[in-house]
């Protein structure tokens, strides 16, 4: 895994084996950003990262400027690695917290610049993201949430979809 540009651009970190996250590709996150960088300013935005499985997204924000990522992710080993990450660039910025996305999005006061969302995807909640995003004010004034999700989904529909996109087998919904 690998960081894409930023201040920490190149930095690589080797995934344990053992992992059962699904990272982001490269080459997905490298075009959904290239998109995301028309609609968000990341250089002092507060993001928001759920399901971060490797930490590959809350890695890539920090790099490219965010003063505070909160970085949710269930998976205890996981957790761990997105902190042993952060502590190997010697970075505050990023909030590591284990726990339930959707406990977490419940208690959730604060709101954000950016939201990006990488369900498992055959999770059976993943279809209600967006609503509970929404429902729950989480997005500042003109931010933008993004939700990462398998080709069975489509929001084109929802009362908040900017666009879709597609790299690979990977696809990409944009709220705003």
């Amino acid at each position: 895994m690998r960081i894409i540009t930023g201040k920490y651009k190149g930095r690589h970190f080797d995934i344990p084996r053992t992992f059962k996250a699904r990272p982001t590709t490269d080459f997905a996150k490298e075009n959904i950003f290239n998109v995301l960088v028309q609609y968000v300013d990341f250089d002092g935005a507060e993001a928001l990262d759920l399901f971060s499985g490797t930490g590959s997204i809350s890695l890539e924000l920090v790099s490219r400027g965010c003063s505070r990522v909160i970085s949710v992710e269930q998976d205890r080993d996981h957790h761990r690695f997105i902190q042993d990450c952060m502590k190997k660039l010697n970075d505050q910025t990023c909030i590591p917290i284990r726990g339930d996305v959707f406990r977490f999005l419940k208690s959730c006061k604060q709101q954000f610049d950016f939201i990006f969302a990488d369900p498992p995807y055959a999770l059976k909640e993943l279809a209600t993201l967006p609503d509970v995003v929404f429902e729950r004010q989480l997005l500042k004034e003109e931010a933008l949430f993004v939700l990462e999700h398998g080709k069975d989904y489509d929001f084109s529909n929802h009362p908040h979809f900017v666009e879709h996109r597609q790299y690979g087998s990977v696809n990409f919904t944009l709220f705003r």
